[in-house]
């Protein structure tokens, strides 16, 4: 296990005590506005690199999964939260076809390589049944600048494109991809009011103004389509 690994309970203390409450509140009202669209009709989830449950937490679902190398994060999910407390590279404790949607936000820029990334994606595309899908947020560069680098575990630089690029290649079919959504990071600010949150999602023209973060939603394609047969 590396440096940044190892002292991940010191890093997500740093990172989210404080603004905690208010990261929570922000996550209700984007589960409520957006991202709950994608978890209509699922029996099974996986949070990929759930930290502490911002998005897990929110959803109702019959089974839900939490996956993060940090232990300590299961100190912040629900009870019917399962956390799978492990790097996200390494084998998932699931059965094939087992998830409806695997939804990430924020995190495999901080996987340790583009080896790891292709990993984890490929463990989605086993994992997800045909018609599933992965739900991707985070960070472009191409928009974040230098400020993508403010985060000392910013690791891997990833755009729009080069997602849909490694989606593609582990076998997910990409439906959905807004390369401009979501502001920068909510890090050391106030948390916005419900309000100017449900505001922003509805006047589009902002996004391309003020959205540094990507949101790309692939769907694994049905046993047999492409095939001729």
């Amino acid at each position: 296990m590396g440096m940044i690994e190892a002292r991940l309970p010191e890093q997500y203390r740093l990172r989210f005590e404080q603004e905690h409450t208010a990261r929570q509140a922000v996550w209700r009202v984007l589960v409520d506005a957006w991202f709950g669209r994608y978890v209509e009709g699922a029996h099974a989830v996986l949070d990929l690199g759930c930290g502490w449950g911002a998005f897990v937490n929110q959803i109702d679902v019959p089974v839900r999964y939490g996956l993060d190398l940090n232990p300590d994060a299961g100190r912040h999910l629900d009870a019917g939260v399962e956390l799978l407390a492990q790097s996200a590279a390494d084998p998932w404790p699931l059965a094939d076809a087992s998830l409806d949607l695997v939804f990430s936000s924020n995190f495999l820029e901080h996987m340790p390589s583009r080896d790891a990334i292709m990993s984890a994606l490929d463990e989605a595309a086993r994992c997800l049944r045909p018609g599933g899908r992965i739900v991707c947020l985070g960070p472009d560069i191409r928009f974040a600048g230098g400020a993508y680098w403010d985060f000392f575990d910013h690791i891997v630089p990833l755009t729009a494109r080069s997602l849909v690029e490694a989606l593609e290649i582990a076998g997910l079919r990409p439906v959905e991809v807004i390369d401009r959504f979501l502001p920068f990071t909510l890090a050391g600010r106030p948390a916005p009011a419900p309000w100017l949150i449900r505001g922003y999602l509805k006047v589009r023209p902002a996004w391309r103004v003020i959205g540094k973060q990507f949101l790309v939603v692939a769907e694994k394609p049905d046993a047999g389509v492409g095939s001729g047969l």
